[in-house]
């Protein structure tokens, strides 16, 4: 007999779905509690994947402020502000508290300026346009692990 498999994209990977027909794949699909995803996703966030602070050991110094970048390699702002957010929790942050942490890290930029292009550039979004907070959007965070990150270990090989 065959079988149907549907295949979900998530952040952590993949969810299959197996089932002998249509129906059973969407009975199974609407068994799943409402936050499945998001908890499974916590999960293997907590359990599976490196520590932020390991992975970002020698760029990444987190401080009581937050995380400061010690990577010595040259950056460009949009890099620099790019790591920064990876680093913060939930990957986001406000203008002005990046602006503090790029100062600590000894870096003069202008913040505002960099976020708007960036957002532009579909690396950062407002997840609530009425609140201070930027965020990396899904794209930003690939960006921030395939090639700033890729960059900078490659340089400290």
């Amino acid at each position: 007999m065959k079988r149907v498999e549907v295949r979900i994209k998530v952040p952590f990977g993949e969810i299959v779905i197996e089932g002998e027909t249509p129906q059973d794949i969407l009975s199974l699909m609407e068994a799943f509690p409402k936050d499945f995803v998001e908890n499974v996703s916590n999960l293997v966030t907590s359990k599976i994947v490196p520590s932020a602070a390991a992975q970002l050991k020698g760029i990444i110094e987190f401080t009581t402020d937050g995380p400061v970048l010690i990577a010595r390699e040259k950056l460009t702002h949009y890099e620099a502000i790019g790591l920064i957010l990876y680093a913060s929790d939930g990957r986001q942050n406000t203008a002005a508290q990046i602006q503090k942490l790029l100062e600590y890290s000894g870096i003069k930029c202008m913040v505002p300026a960099r976020l708007n292009e960036m957002v532009k550039r579909g690396q950062v979004f407002k997840p609530d346009p009425g609140r201070p907070e930027f965020k990396l959007t899904v794209q930003g965070e690939k960006w921030i692990e395939e090639e700033v990150l890729a960059k900078l270990r490659g340089m400290m090989a």
